[in-house]
């Protein structure tokens, strides 16, 4: 089974034990640990709210707070490492990146030209599964384009937006306990 298909079954089940008035908006998947996914499920609760649920591999609402918020902290941060790693379209840096390998040929043109191709690959095409390890993998890859294409003596700007992510983490942390379809105990 493909991760799309297993997005449309646990949306399916997540619509079956929602509200009816809400229609599942999106999915999530997220594995926090080696094994434990979970689907954090988003509803369309009205006037630009969301209700949520987590459902595990089985379409199982999931009731426990620890395991609910860890799979919120790594889809929230998975999501904002991708937006971070790199500030522009990817297709069009590595076609710059060609021309300017064919016109003037500087030196390390060919790391830039190898760490952008490596990041794209990392990010892939979505859907994806938020995971440590893709996290991990977004970072390593974000951090090489970024030495490859700057001059950073400021620090990364990769780093810089990882490391004021909590906030961001918190808020929707605490909009999905608010909004949970199910208890959480």
């Amino acid at each position: 089974m493909t991760l799309a298909d297993e997005i449309v079954r646990i949306a399916e089940a997540a619509a079956a034990v929602g509200a009816d008035d809400e229609p599942v908006v999106g999915v999530l998947v997220t594995e926090a640990a080696a094994g434990a996914r979970l689907y954090l499920c988003a509803f369309d609760a009205g006037e630009e709210q969301r209700g949520w649920l987590a459902l595990d591999a089985s379409g199982v609402v999931v009731a426990s707070r620890d395991r609910v918020r860890d799979a919120v902290s790594i889809a929230a941060l998975c999501e904002i490492a991708e937006e971070s790693s790199f500030p522009g379209d990817l297709d069009e840096l590595r076609a710059q990146l060609v021309q300017l390998r064919i016109v003037e040929a500087p030196p390390g043109i060919a790391e830039a030209e190898a760490a952008a191709a490596e990041l794209q690959r990392v990010l892939g095409v979505p859907p994806q599964v938020a995971t440590p390890e893709r996290l991990d993998a977004i970072g390593a890859a974000a951090h090489r384009l970024e030495a490859a294409l700057y001059d950073h003596g400021d620090g990364s700007p990769f780093s810089t937006a990882m490391r004021g992510a909590q906030g961001a983490v918190d808020a929707l942390w605490r909009e999905v306990e608010s909004e949970y379809r199910g208890a959480l105990v």
